[in-house]
């Protein structure tokens, strides 16, 4: 079992397959629009411009899951990341990240690399579908970890 093995609903509509991206690093990542590390969503918008033209993929997965800081529909928090913080990657439908209600893609990662703990938890797959790493909220989108694996993930 890969992560290519999972799909998504997109926030406006339409499935959003991770085989769609085979042969390209994913970091997926869960997010809310009521939390301490909302700001992420811009250096997480950074990080899908500098290197999507290099293959990389950021998907965020919005969830109420911790704190209830995710309360919106999916167009509110569409209309959310759009104006705030001109949020341009792919945004999944708003999905439980934990627990016997997790998205499927969520209960395979978290028995490959740990559930997430909280809100902007972030999960790095590999071309090939496998886990790369996994990094709790506190790890910023530039922090040079998670920039580094990135980078390591594009050249394969």
């Amino acid at each position: 079992m890969s992560a290519h093995d999972f799909s998504f609903r997109k926030i406006d509509g339409g499935a959003l397959p991770l085989a769609a991206w085979r042969g390209k690093p994913v970091l997926v990542v869960n997010t809310a629009s009521e939390c301490g590390f909302t700001p992420q969503y811009a250096g997480l918008e950074t990080l899908w411009q500098r290197y999507r033209d290099r293959g990389f993929v950021l998907l965020g997965v919005p969830s109420n899951d911790f704190g209830g800081q995710e309360p919106g529909g999916d167009a509110e928090i569409h209309d959310f990341c759009s104006k705030n913080f001109a949020v341009d990657f792919p945004l999944a439908a708003k999905e439980p990240v934990t627990g016997a209600n997790a998205h499927p893609f969520y209960q395979w990662v978290a028995s490959v690399g740990g559930a997430p703990r909280w809100n902007f938890h972030k999960y790095l797959v590999t071309a090939d579908g496998t886990l790369a790493g996994a990094w709790p909220s506190r790890v910023a989108p530039d922090d040079p970890v998670l920039t580094g694996a990135i980078k390591t993930a594009l050249k394969g």
